[in-house]
C-alpha cells in the first residue's frame, strides 16, 4: 500500500533555511520574519522572499501571505541538517 506523495529532500541551502526557521521558533516562541532571515543569511530581501516561496511550493513550510511571522514548518526537524553559522 502506498503512503501517498512524498516531498523530495531539501537542498543544502533550503535545509539551512528550514533549520533557521526551526531554531528561531524554538528560541523566540514565534516564527522569524523575512527580515530576520535576511540579517542572518546576509542576503537581499528578494532572495529571502524567493526562498520562502520555494519552500512553500515544495511543501516544506506553510505561511499566510502578507502576515509577518506566519511561517510554519511542515516537515520534521530530522529531515533537514543542523543550522550552520554563516561565514562571511
Amino acid at each position: 500500500m502506498a503512503d501517498g506523495p512524498k516531498t523530495a529532500a531539501p537542498t543544502e541551502r533550503q535545509g539551512q533555511f528550514l533549520a533557521y526557521i526551526h531554531q528561531y521558533s524554538l528560541v523566540n516562541g514565534c516564527a522569524p520574519a523575512e527580515a530576520d532571515m535576511q540579517r542572518f543569511f546576509q542576503i537581499t530581501a528578494p532572495s529571502v522572499h524567493s526562498m520562502v516561496l520555494t519552500l512553500e511550493r515544495r511543501g516544506f513550510v506553510w505561511r499566510v501571505p502578507g502576515q509577518v511571522r506566519s511561517i510554519a514548518l511542515l516537515v520534521l526537524s530530522d529531515s533537514f541538517p543542523a543550522l550552520k553559522r554563516v561565514q562571511r
